[in-house]
């Protein structure tokens, strides 16, 4: 199921740029907050039904156009390399996400993310709904969390509430490749 909200928010922004529509005109014209659509172009967060309404209808885009399908079936998930899907986010400038995996459970969803953070790259902070895990792979970075500043290296592992504001940032000549999972409730 949760792969099928994952398909809708990259629909969404797919649909809003081949409209050549900022996150800004859209809010305007929906009345949701250009933060929230980003949240939920971005995967950071599912709208509910109204919001997303609201978003197709601004969009001009019908039910009848989104991909509802699923691709997770079977009693396993098997990603091999290279399978992944890059994302383009717009508030995470020299971010590279390439989304592995998303599944969710009667509790939760979870969300598999490998992130390169490029040499000399800076994301103020944000928040998320999720709960998130972060285990460095390979390079060094800085994590900022309210007021405190959490500096990683190879094999670190970071977790927190991503709803406390966070932004990092990677000071190094080096890029940091991430394994980051956000567990949402």
């Amino acid at each position: 199921m949760d792969d099928i909200l994952i398909n809708i928010g990259r629909q969404l922004k797919l649909a809003r740029q081949k409209r050549d529509l900022t996150l800004q005109q859209v809010a305007r014209r929906t009345g949701v907050s250009a933060g929230l659509i980003s949240k939920i172009e971005n995967l950071r967060t599912t709208p509910s039904l109204p919001v997303l309404l609201k978003i197709m209808q601004t969009l001009s885009i019908d039910l009848a156009e989104l991909d509802l399908s699923s691709n997770i079936s079977g009693n396993y998930i098997h990603v091999k390399n290279g399978q992944g899907t890059k994302e383009d986010r717009e508030d995470s400038k020299n971010l590279e996400y390439t989304h592995l995996l998303s599944s969710t459970t009667s509790d939760n969803s979870l969300r598999v993310y490998i992130v390169k953070v490029a040499p000399g790259s800076y994301r103020k902070p944000i928040s998320t709904n999720a709960n998130e895990l972060v285990y460095v792979l390979s390079g060094q970075l800085t994590y900022m969390i309210k007021k405190d500043n959490v500096y990683l290296e190879q094999g670190d592992l970071l977790f927190f509430d991503g709803s406390v504001p966070h932004g990092l940032s990677n000071e190094s000549d080096t890029p940091a490749i991430l394994l980051k999972i956000y567990l949402l409730n």
